[in-house]
């Protein structure tokens, strides 16, 4: 992630644009709507797009046609949910592949579905999860963006999988050898965007409670469970 320019055969690269292009559809549609019922949204959506695009071009090189990296798909998937976030983070995509060289125009939907599907519902299903559990705003959110990260690279490695299978072992050896790769660098990544995602969040909460009140983020009056009071003091 991002898979380069070319490297997917052509039917796997045409098969991900096609898984992806209802996400992304369904994702403008919730965008235009939240943009018009709420205007002011637009500056917290523009820094979740910028936060993606920041952290998700710090690539460093993790196996023959991909690389590592953050993906900063976490925070904006809490704050406006995954619809929105697949299309911002097609947004980022292109323009990173445009301008960056870094991913491609040919694999743009199998990054997409991977970064800008997968990661932030899976990463929302866990921070939702979490929360209804009862545990703090943060610790949820750090969890959130930490499964956000590696579930976009568990999917890159089927998607590289599937597209190169090992001659012996085919799929299942393919698999174990990129996803093993991209452990080594992915999870310290994943811990350290889980953190980054947590301060940003607490400079949120400081700055914009009546924001991250409307979209859920903050119970009325900017605060949660009694329990949540104290654990956000300390995380």
């Amino acid at each position: 992630m991002h898979i380069a320019e070319g490297y997917l055969p052509p039917l796997h690269a045409a098969a991900w644009g096609a898984a992806s292009a209802p996400f992304v559809i369904h994702g403008v549609r919730a965008l235009t709507r939240e943009v018009k019922a709420h205007p002011e949204s637009t500056l917290l959506l523009g820094a979740s797009g910028a936060f993606t695009f920041v952290l998700s071009a710090l690539k460093i090189p993790s196996v023959t046609g991909s690389c590592s990296h953050p993906t900063g798909t976490g925070l904006g998937a809490i704050l406006f949910r995954p619809p929105i976030m697949a299309v911002l983070g097609t947004i980022t995509l292109l323009f990173q592949a445009l301008l960056l060289a870094h991913g491609g125009l040919t694999t743009l939907g199998a990054n997409v579905f991977s970064m800008a599907i997968v990661g932030p519902w899976a990463g929302y299903a866990v921070y939702r999860l979490l929360r209804g559990s009862g545990l703090s705003l943060m610790l949820s959110v750090f969890f959130g963006a930490f499964v956000a990260d590696l579930s976009t690279y568990c999917v890159t490695s089927v998607q590289l999988a599937l597209a190169f299978p090992d001659p012996s072992s085919g799929f299942i050896g393919a698999l174990g050898k990129f996803g093993g790769i991209f452990a080594l660098t992915q999870i310290p990544l994943a811990v350290s965007e889980g953190l980054l995602t947590v301060l940003v969040m607490r400079l949120l909460v400081q700055s914009s409670k009546g924001e991250l009140t409307r979209l859920g983020v903050l119970l009325q009056g900017g605060r949660g469970s009694e329990g949540e009071k104290k654990s956000e003091a300390t995380v």
